[in-house]
């Protein structure tokens, strides 16, 4: 049973990306313009270039990708707005489109995609921590204070290289880390 929507992220030439907006060289003959296309690396396939994200999408779900604002989701029926500054905080981080292009181009991820979150996954656990408008920071910080579930990051950065939305995941890795130590950005 796959989970969720996948994507047409996939494996081409050896890089990982939406073949959707992957595009293809024209040249030469037909050996040489040859493309390879391949599932995305290091995830069980279930059929030609579709891979299972049912672990990635639990473990999307496991950092509770929601607003937590408990009461004060409304203040006297209306909505808690933002400050433009606060919104704009949230630039390259709420674009993710969960294609798990960076994650299964990350070694750490390869090896121990059973504990560790992943790029895409921590890239969106900072989204929320860093949200206004969210009451459960400390908390969410608190789930991610684990060896295995942050800590595997090793700041190889094929995440951003790979990522067809231009994100720099590993940046906001570095920056969950530094929340730890009492530095929230």
């Amino acid at each position: 049973d796959v989970t969720g929507v996948q994507t047409c992220a996939m494996n081409i030439d050896g890089s990982n990306g939406l073949a959707c907006l992957t595009r293809a060289e024209r040249g030469g003959s037909a050996a040489a313009s040859a493309s390879t296309i391949a599932p995305l690396p290091h995830m069980f396939v279930v059929k030609d270039l579709v891979v299972d994200m049912a672990n990635f999408y639990a473990q999307y779900k496991s950092v509770k990708p929601w607003l937590q604002s408990g009461d004060a989701e409304k203040v006297d029926g209306k909505e808690v707005f933002q400050s433009k500054e606060d919104r704009a905080k949230l630039d390259g981080l709420y674009e993710c489109i969960l294609c798990a292009c960076c994650s299964t181009s990350c070694p750490s991820y390869w090896w121990n995609s059973d504990k560790y979150l992943g790029p895409a996954v921590l890239l969106q656990a900072y989204r929320w921590i860093i949200d206004s408008r969210d009451q459960s920071t400390d908390e969410r910080l608190k789930q991610l204070d684990d060896a295995f579930k942050l800590y595997r990051c090793k700041t190889i950065m094929n995440c951003a290289k790979v990522c067809p939305k231009g994100l720099n995941p590993g940046k906001a890795i570095a920056k969950i880390k530094k929340a730890h130590h009492g530095h929230l950005e």
